[in-house]
């Protein structure tokens, strides 16, 4: 029997707005088995990998490598000789100044096959996000683009005057002031305009807009430093009219998310919409309870069947899908504990009778009393080791309740080595936790990895009272609780903290 043959998607991941990766792209991370990402690739996108993907980070900063280029592209081709389907995600485009050349090549030697999935290139979208067009009708008539980093033993390429086109170096902070003398030995002038854009497309894009002449100096005291691009011509002075990320209002911010990678994605989306960027740290990883007993026959018998989880649904309702059980058997009424477990029973098709005022067990329960009678029979799918508040609130008033422990939360092992890498070299604006179990276990990692659950002037945002009320117990101070409980009104408390609203 032949051994099957791995293939290799050569990503662009775009300039760092996970929003700008192409549908091709996001169709290879959802297939990968492994997925090779470097440093200008965001963390966000790899929610779309399949939970048993294997991800390795490879990044590469200015002469500082995790891996050199050939030990790159010796990794690419022992995962394809392995039989591995490999997604090679790179920043930017993989065949713009981004060494994809080099990647397919040698996979092309080793005779395995590849594919090239163009990404958004920095060289126009980072301009673009700084309301700086390449090409303008009265400005620009073409553009040119101009790497400002090249091989150790050469310079970077100058380039003659044309009034009627702009320059774009990328990667040239380094060497801008070699960049700069040689444009105005073309004949460039010193008062033509330029801008140096740091970290383009994300929350925390830099702009420093100036002239040739200053803008060397004018980036340095505003401590503007790599990645960095560079941008010389008329078409800057439009940005002045033109600027619209600046104005978002979770611009600058870093958000670290910490539920569970494919229930981050809602969020995390929202986020960007906001001008934010999420960082995915998932702290728990859910895990089905083996070994429970249940008389799923008993099923048509309950009066109703409470949900207190999106997951709760999700568990139970794959409990009777493996075991061929017709969901028209569920004859009792349905309770969700708030719009978003509603929306997961609405999903299957399953009209749901009651949703508290308030999303919490508390109220949960205050409102179902006035609908369950004594004697009444009730099933509650949930999470193994949940606030028993709801069921024995019940119980007191002569309520038969049955618990079914369908899936528990654990934290995410696979975390661990991504903790310690974004805790101290990433910069965290708010900290959000979605459920006492994401408190804990983040906990739990931090102290596994023995890193400060706080970054420096990191603000907590807790989805509710009873999140909140565990990350006190645990030690943080909570900044922040959202009055709704759900992930629109954890967003919603986090812009308005954002803009100074208390």
């Amino acid at each position: 029997m032949n051994k099957k043959k791995g293939i290799v998607y050569l990503v662009g991941a775009g300039p760092g707005d996970a929003s700008l990766l192409t549908l091709k792209g996001l169709w290879c991370l959802e297939h990968a088995d492994v997925v090779v990402f470097d440093r200008l690739a965001c963390e966000y996108m790899l929610t779309f990998c399949r939970p048993d993907a294997e991800l390795i980070y490879v990044g590469k900063a200015t002469d500082k490598h995790t891996l050199t280029q050939e030990e790159i592209n010796s990794l690419l081709v022992t995962k394809a000789s392995e039989g591995k389907v490999v997604c090679r995600l790179k920043g930017g485009d993989p065949f713009v100044f981004g060494r994809g050349g080099e990647e397919a090549a040698s996979l092309a030697d080793k005779g395995f096959p590849f594919e090239i999935v163009p990404g958004v290139t920095s060289a126009v979208a980072v301009p673009a996000y700084a309301g700086i067009p390449v090409t303008h009708r009265d400005y620009a008539s073409a553009f040119n683009v101009i790497t400002g980093h090249r091989r150790s033993d050469t310079g970077p390429v100058s380039l003659k005057k044309d009034g009627e086109a702009t320059a774009i170096y990328l990667m040239g902070y380094k060497n801008l002031n070699v960049i700069i003398s040689g444009l105005l030995d073309e004949g460039w002038s010193g008062e033509t305009p330029a801008a140096v854009i740091r970290w383009g497309t994300r929350a925390d894009q830099q702009t420093v807009v100036g002239t040739l002449a200053n803008i060397q100096g004018l980036s340095r005291k505003e401590d503007c430093g790599p990645p960095a691009v560079l941008v010389v011509g008329n078409v800057v002075a439009l940005r002045e009219k033109l600027q619209w990320r600046e104005k978002q209002p979770l611009f600058g911010k870093r958000v670290l998310i910490t539920r569970p990678r494919h229930q981050a994605r809602e969020l995390a989306q929202e986020i960007i919409l906001q001008g934010g960027e999420p960082l995915c740290l998932p702290a728990i990883e859910l895990r089905p309870v083996s070994g429970y007993s249940f008389d799923f026959s008993q099923l048509p018998s309950y009066d109703w069947l409470i949900f207190t989880s999106a997951n709760g649904v999700s568990f139970f309702l794959e409990q009777l899908r493996v075991k061929k059980i017709d969901v028209r058997c569920l004859r009792g009424k349905l309770a969700a504990i708030g719009p978003a477990t509603a929306a997961s029973l609405e999903k299957y098709g399953l009209q749901v009778d009651f949703i508290p005022g308030k999303y919490h067990a508390e109220s949960l329960l205050e409102g179902l009393q006035e609908l369950i009678p004594p004697g009444g029979r009730v099933l509650i799918p949930r999470a193994h080791g949940a606030r028993d508040v709801l069921p024995e609130g019940l119980m007191s008033l002569g309520v038969q309740v049955d618990i079914l422990s369908l899936y528990r939360a654990v934290p995410a092992q696979k975390s661990r080595e991504w903790m310690s890498r974004l805790m101290t070299d990433t910069d965290i604006d708010y900290l959000t936790f979605t459920s006492s179990s994401t408190v804990r276990s983040y906990m739990s990692l931090c102290a596994s990895e023995e890193v400060s659950p706080l970054p420096s002037e990191c603000r907590v945002a807790c989805i509710g009272p009873v999140t909140a009320a565990t990350a006190r117990e645990l030690g943080l101070f909570v900044d922040i609780v959202a009055e709704e409980y759900t992930g629109a009104g954890l967003l919603e408390a986090i812009i308005a903290d954002a803009r100074g609203e208390k």
